[in-house]
């Protein structure tokens, strides 16, 4: 009969824990409406939920909005109280004392990816807003997904213009609530007429890129609601053993088909929108020959985006299990040779161990590679 193992929480978890929640209950919310082309009504969607929310009681105001609104958006800001932007060094910035000073409940911070002038505190916006959230204030705020550093570059190729303002996208992943505006039917009439940034004219053409930009908005947001997922998971404890997208793990070693693997690895993050995690358990005692195959692993590895961890492990199914349970992992691809001869009735297979341990996690198992190209019958040290 196996032991049990252990899962109490230890003192080091348990104040991990208090503190997060903590953390957690002092900072304010965080709510950020995405658009994903211009004119799709951030703006008018952020002032609407402020609102809705002074409706119910809450103590909301404004602290920034963007220049020559729109009739309807007008109507929606003479209900609020506003907080003027500081203009003391030459531009226009959120007054972040004045904010504090008066300690709303709610801000609305409209156009988070602005700069501020030079000599302010923060040289970002989204900068001021985490002083705010730190107060424990909560903000409502809404950006442009050409805005979002990360995703400039293939949206750039899209919308064909570059932007100079960003909001890293590890910020956004702060969220507590992310919320994409879809832009209205009449808008792709409007813009089909106009063109897209006065460039393009073609309806279908503007058709393919809205679809486009629209594809990668919702995919930043799932990433969001993941991160939301995993810190709620960590400050209550739980173990995490999926996520709300794919987190494909490929487990190489110098006789495992490496690049068969990555290559699976990353047509199935890419098709799920996922993410792709290489791993190499070091081994002792490796040949100059091994050595240089498994540099050429890691290197196909990095070459293919990969997320690439080289890891010191007694026991490599161990150190294996625990990396995938700390990254949400939902696929393991892990290399095998079936064992021949007598000691396999006696000792333990390292891929029927992995298999047991990874509970909720996929693992497909890969035939190893002999020099010659075909699958192999000797044994992976480790896996």
């Amino acid at each position: 009969m196996t032991d049990t193992p252990d899962r109490r929480p230890t003192p080091e978890q348990l104040l991990e824990r208090v503190e997060a929640e903590e953390h957690f209950h002092r900072r304010g919310r965080l709510k950020v409406f995405l658009g994903y082309a211009s004119g799709v009504g951030k703006t008018f969607r952020m002032l609407d939920e402020g609102r809705r929310r002074k409706m119910r009681g809450a103590d909301v105001v404004i602290a920034s909005i963007q220049p020559d609104p729109s009739p309807q958006v007008q109507e929606l800001l003479d209900g609020f109280e506003v907080i003027p932007p500081s203009t003391a060094l030459g531009g226009p910035m959120i007054d972040v004392p004045a904010v504090l000073r008066r300690r709303p409940g709610v801000c609305l911070i409209d156009g988070l990816a602005y700069a501020n002038p030079p000599g302010s505190a923060h040289p970002q916006r989204w900068q001021d807003v985490e002083d705010l959230l730190a107060a424990g204030i909560t903000v409502i705020t809404s950006i442009n997904l050409q805005f979002v550093a990360e995703r400039q570059q293939q949206v750039e190729s899209i919308r064909r213009k570059s932007v100079d303002d960003s909001v890293p996208e590890a910020f956004l992943r702060t969220a507590d609530e992310i919320e994409v505006v879809d832009a209205p039917p009449e808008y792709c009439v409007v813009r089909a007429a106009q063109g897209i940034e006065g460039e393009i004219a073609d309806p279908v053409l503007i058709e393919r890129q809205l679809s486009e930009l629209r594809e990668i908005a919702l995919v930043l947001a799932a990433e969001v609601v993941d991160h939301q997922l995993e810190s709620y998971l960590r400050r209550h404890g739980i173990e995490q053993v999926y996520g709300t997208h794919e987190r494909i793990l490929v487990c190489v070693t110098p006789r495992s088909n490496a690049s068969l693997m990555i290559r699976r690895g990353r047509r199935q993050a890419d098709r799920f929108h996922g993410d792709l995690h290489v791993v190499y358990v070091e081994q002792a005692d490796l040949s100059g020959a091994d050595r240089k195959v498994m540099e050429a692993n890691l290197d196909c590895a990095r070459e293919s985006g990969a997320h690439v961890e080289v890891m010191p492990g007694d026991d490599p199914i161990d150190a294996i299990l625990e990396y995938a349970r700390r990254q949400g992992i939902t696929q393991i691809f892990v290399g095998h040779s079936q064992r021949s001869g007598w000691t396999r009735h006696w000792k333990a297979n390292p891929v029927e161990r992995l298999i047991m341990g990874a509970d909720g996690i996929d693992v497909r198992i890969f035939p190893h590679e002999t020099a010659s190209g075909t699958a192999g019958n000797g044994q992976e040290p480790g896996t």
